[in-house]
């Protein structure tokens, strides 16, 4: 890693309170010097780290009253030594402040590269930069809290232990390669056997989390499924609180998929509204209702709505169809009719409001459940991918203990083991690591 002075802006640009620039790299007060007058008497070049001064930032063209701060190296966010520059937030400001900075010692930084460098100054694991993103980009509290428990390193640490349990057993193959006269392969594979296995267990334990963990960090797919003139835009719009879809007592006014979104219980719910189900001639209409059937296999849950009247065999067709543990059965318009049937799991009004609120409840228990928001799960699709690759070298493995030379299973170990390093980043490939990066922005 290139050890020069970056900087960036590492706080939104626009009007506000404050404004905070960064610098890092071998010699951020040397930059410092060329801009900050501190009103103390302590001169830059000797500022004590984690403290904060107070003066004048002097841009080409104007001064700002503000503060100063440098953290040390290796006690800093990248591990190198880091100044910070505290300005009034004014846009002018920031970008004047910046543009000396860079005329003073340092260049732009690119996108991810200050946790570039905490990563390749091992600061921080690769996963755990990928939480630091996920919390930035999160809008819900449930994704906050996911991407939280990767950037503090739960994940790593777990994927660390079932790394150092198949060192454990790489160790014991060489020990029996290394020592054959001592006859020590029937030891070396029940203890190797062991280490799989608990590897193995711990590998399905968080690929079965992935599901819980795509949904927190994600948000929950809902699609809105019925025939034509159900109700099924006006249950939309009453979930959303307010008027997204078009309101038509014309079937078939819906013909492509209308999506909202609301934050429920600290949990993102993206409701698709499709269009009717039925048999139609209608070339675009006909093209809306095979979108509305891949929105309904591919949504975590189905809202199906019919109206208040009796369910007709169109009805029935479509229910079937769909009916399953993740369907939520609502009857709309409750309020003019008084249509009961016992599959129903509730019956609303999108014209009063009736039971929408409890709608929202079957929905979150539908998807969500009892699970626990507040703790960690898989949620990364790479990881995922990982771990998959892993199981499949353990069970190789497993399957070759008492058949194969030990020597033999180390082929499969070594392989599980790489996939884990992928996650932690202590084995992925620079192309990886490249596209993590690029998804920050500039300033972090």
């Amino acid at each position: 890693m290139n050890n020069d002075n970056i900087a960036a802006i590492s706080t939104a640009l626009g009007a506000a309170g404050v404004a905070v620039i960064r610098i890092s790299g071998d010699s951020p007060l040397s930059v410092a010097e060329k801009l900050f007058t501190p009103a103390g008497k302590t001169p830059v070049g000797d500022f004590e780290p984690n403290k904060m001064y107070v003066g004048e930032i002097n841009a080409d063209g104007f001064s700002d009253y503000g503060m100063c701060v440098y953290f040390k190296a290796p006690k800093s966010f990248t591990g190198e030594d880091v100044v910070e520059f505290h300005t009034h937030g004014g846009t002018a400001i920031v970008r004047g402040v910046l543009e000396k900075i860079l005329r003073s010692g340092a260049r732009l930084a690119e996108r991810g590269e200050f946790t570039r460098r905490a990563f390749m100054n091992g600061k921080l694991s690769l996963a755990s930069a990928e939480g630091l993103i996920d919390m930035i980009n999160s809008e819900t509290e449930s994704g906050v809290r996911a991407g939280y428990a990767l950037y503090r390193e739960k994940l790593t640490r777990k994927v660390g232990e079932m790394q150092d349990a198949l060192l454990d057993a790489l160790s014991q193959i060489d020990a029996d390669m290394d020592f054959p006269e001592e006859d020590l392969e029937k030891t070396s594979e029940t203890a190797v056997t062991g280490d799989l296995e608990d590897v193995l267990a711990r590998t399905d334990a968080l690929i079965s989390s992935f599901k819980t963990g795509r949904v927190l960090k994600s948000g929950v797919k809902v699609g809105i499924v019925g025939k034509p003139n159900t109700g099924k835009s006006s249950v939309l719009n009453a979930l959303l609180n307010y008027d997204k879809a078009i309101v038509s007592g014309i079937a078939g006014t819906t013909r492509d998929v209308v999506e909202g979104s609301i934050d429920y219980n600290g949990v993102r719910f993206n409701f698709y509204d499709t269009a009717g189900i039925r048999e139609t001639d209608d070339e675009v209409e006909n093209l809306g209702v095979k979108l509305s059937e891949k929105i309904a296999r591919e949504s975590d849950v189905i809202l199906f709505v019919a109206d208040g009247g009796a369910m007709d065999g169109e009805d029935e067709k479509i229910y079937s169809s769909v009916s399953g543990e993740n369907c939520v059965f609502a009857v709309n318009k409750c309020d003019a009719h008084d249509y009961a049937d016992s599959r129903a799991d509730i019956y609303v009004s999108a014209a009063t409001g009736e039971n929408i609120e409890k709608l929202k409840e079957i929905i979150f228990e539908k998807a969500v459940g009892k699970v626990d928001t507040s703790a960690d799960y898989l949620c990364e699709e790479r990881h995922l991918s990982a771990l998959k690759r892993a199981r499949e070298s353990l069970i190789s493995a497993l399957s070759a203990v008492g058949v194969q030379p030990l020597d033999v299973l180390s082929i499969d170990v070594k392989s599980a083991w790489e996939s884990l390093g992928e996650i932690t980043g202590k084995t992925a490939t620079e192309d990886i690591i490249d596209n993590i990066f690029s998804k920050f922005c500039v300033g972090k």
